[in-house]
């Protein structure tokens, strides 16, 4: 056995002390001396052999288990701190990601504001623009039904003129002039047709163009008597509007207005505007909003020879 195994031997005192109280002790004799000497170098000799029979681990293999077990943990550490450190990294690509997607929406809801704004603007000059744009075709065409409205009345004027001549021409020749077509009615040179049916004034003057005449003209309280006692009793419409200029009122022959039966508190352009006339049951006059309808008008034309 060397010398490190017996270091590791474990002593054990052959002599350990005892708890009991021994007698006094007497001489010993020689022999008792020696006996147990012997005793103990047997028993020495037997300690010895068992104690060289028990196992003992070589400290060079317990240094190397205990430094596995050193990489082992900081091969652990380094691992869990890899993992750590990775989790970071993926949280921290996250967070920017977010952040960046978070500007990137940021930025596109400001270019979207600033292209619906644009597009209002340019919608909104676009409306300004058509609207100038229908206003000035809406007032050229105005112009132009004007301009065609007021030709024909002229021409319309002109040929009562004429046809008022040739009547007189042909009484002063000494020719009756009283003659009406059917369902007309002579009165004073002038035949008179008394339309029914619900229509607006525009509607009735185009009326009484088709029949060769006009919606009548009154110049006389003789005539108006005469109407009165033929017209419907639920209002008719007659040939006096201001639809040019505003109270100014003008006949359809052209003539301005020499003879009126207003009605009390009119004409008062009431309303949405009135700027057409007609005739009430009584026979009095009111102004009136030119699209409402009526069920009857009266017609005029020149009697003939």
């Amino acid at each position: 056995m060397d010398s490190l195994a017996a270091s590791r031997l474990l002593w054990v005192d052959p002599d350990p002390p005892s708890s009991v109280t021994q007698p006094p002790s007497r001489q010993p004799t020689a022999g008792q001396v020696a006996a147990p000497r012997e005793r103990r170098s047997q028993a020495g000799t037997m300690e010895e052999g068992s104690y060289s029979e028990v196992p003992v681990e070589p400290p060079l293999r317990r240094w190397r288990c205990g430094r596995q077990g050193v990489k082992l943990a900081l091969l652990g550490l380094l691992t869990a701190a890899l993992w750590a450190g990775l989790l970071s990294l993926l949280l921290l690509w996250h967070w920017d990601t977010v952040q960046s997607l978070k500007q990137l929406e940021d930025t596109a809801a400001q270019n979207v504001s600033q292209v619906s704004k644009a597009l209002k603007q340019q919608d909104a000059e676009f409306s300004r623009n058509l609207d100038r744009v229908v206003e000035n075709l809406s007032n050229l065409k105005s112009l132009g039904l004007n301009e065609r409205r007021r030709a024909f009345e002229s021409l319309e004027r002109l040929r009562l003129e004429v046809d008022k001549l040739w009547v007189e021409l042909r009484e002063a020749n000494g020719s009756r002039c009283g003659s009406c077509p059917e369902q007309w009615v002579n009165f004073r040179r002038k035949c008179y047709y008394f339309g029914q049916g619900s229509k607006k004034w525009v509607q009735a003057r185009n009326a009484c163009r088709g029949l060769q005449g006009q919606l009548v003209s009154i110049h006389s309280q003789q005539e108006q008597d005469f109407l009165t006692r033929h017209v419907s009793r639920t209002g008719s419409w007659i040939g006096l509007r201001d639809l040019d200029i505003e109270g100014e009122f003008v006949w359809m022959d052209g003539n301005p207005l020499d003879y009126s039966n207003w009605g009390p508190g009119e004409p008062n352009n009431g309303g949405q505007g009135e700027d057409c006339v007609m005739m009430q049951g009584s026979g009095q006059w009111n102004d009136a909003f030119c699209y409402s309808p009526l069920d009857s008008w009266v017609c005029d034309r020149l009697a003939t020879c």
